[in-house]
């Protein structure tokens, strides 16, 4: 799989925008990937030293629009954490 492949989206809400301060940075990645894939797709796109990377398959809600029933996605989040002194430029923006 490329390096592209792997990381979908970044994921940022107020929650991953606090732990951006701790040197961690929340994607959504493929179901597929694995931990070692997701770290050596960070350090290829972004250029930085990975230092752990943490997973979480999240399954999706069950939404209503009046009558009819839906579900949300599932997906897979993954949680990197860089080396110390390593930052992403893109989310600092």
């Amino acid at each position: 799989m490329d390096a592209r492949d792997i990381l979908i989206r970044p994921l940022i809400t107020e929650r991953t925008t606090a732990l951006m301060a701790e040197g961690k940075y929340v994607f959504v990645v493929n179901n597929n990937a694995n931990k070692i894939e997701i770290s050596r797709a960070v350090a290829e796109v972004f250029k930085v030293k990975v230092a752990s990377v943490n997973t979480v398959n999240v399954t999706g809600k069950v939404k209503r629009m009046g009558r009819s029933i839906g579900k949300r996605s599932d997906y897979k989040k993954a949680i990197v954490k860089l080396a110390a002194g390593e930052s992403i430029e893109f989310f600092e923006a």
